[in-house]
C-alpha cells in the first residue's frame, strides 16, 4: 500500500494562512481623510439622523448648518474621553456667541451610563447616539476619543485621533471661527 502524499495540501493551506495574515497585518486604519486634509482639501462631513441622548428626538449635523461644529466621538468608559470633557465644555460655552458649538457622538454605552457620565462632568452640549456605529464608520473612527472640526459649509477641516488639547483648538478652531459663510 502506497502512503498518501499530503504535502501539496499542507503547502497550499500554509500559503493561504500566510496571505490572510499579511492581509490583516497590512490593513491599518484608514488615513485617507488625514491625507486629503493635509493636501488642504475640506471633506464633506457625512450627515445622518441619530437619536439625541436622553430624548425621543433625533438630530444631525444638518441641524447646525452655517455653524462651526466640534464633533467629538466619546464613550463613558473611555479614560481619555473623561480627561478632555472639561475642555470641550468650556470651549462649547466660549464659542456659543460665534455661531459655533460642540456636538457629541456617544458610542457603546447604555443610555443610563452615558447620561450619568454627562451629569457627573457637568456637560451641557448635546450628544447623539450611534448604537450601530454606522455613522462613525463613515467618519473612519477607529478609537475613542476622536474629534472632527467642521466648517460652516459642513466640511471637515481638521481631525484628531485621540484627546484634544488647547493647542489643537488654538491651531485649528480659532482661524475657522474667523471665517464667515
Amino acid at each position: 500500500m502506497r502512503p498518501r502524499v499530503y504535502w501539496p495540501v499542507s503547502l497550499a493551506a500554509a500559503a493561504l494562512v500566510a496571505l490572510l495574515t499579511y492581509g490583516v497585518a497590512s490593513t491599518g486604519p484608514d488615513t485617507s481623510l488625514e491625507e486629503r486634509l493635509a493636501r488642504g482639501e475640506r471633506v464633506e462631513a457625512p450627515v445622518r439622523e441619530l437619536p439625541v441622548l436622553g430624548s425621543d428626538a433625533t438630530g444631525s449635523l444638518a441641524d447646525h448648518a452655517g455653524k462651526v461644529v466640534i464633533l467629538n466621538v466619546w464613550a463613558s468608559w473611555c479614560e481619555p474621553c473623561k480627561t478632555e470633557m472639561p475642555l470641550l465644555q468650556r470651549t462649547h460655552e466660549r464659542i456659543a456667541d460665534d455661531d459655533a458649538l460642540v456636538l457629541g457622538i456617544d458610542m457603546q454605552d447604555s443610555t443610563d451610563r452615558a447620561l450619568a457620565f454627562l451629569r457627573e462632568n457637568d456637560i451641557t452640549f448635546q450628544s447623539l447616539r450611534d448604537r450601530d456605529r454606522e455613522y462613525v464608520r463613515e467618519l473612519g473612527v477607529a478609537a475613542y476619543p476622536e474629534t472632527f472640526l467642521i466648517d460652516r459649509q459642513g466640511r471637515i477641516t481638521a481631525v484628531t485621533r485621540g484627546p484634544i488639547d488647547q493647542a489643537w483648538l488654538d491651531e485649528h478652531l480659532e482661524p475657522l471661527l474667523e471665517e464667515r459663510a
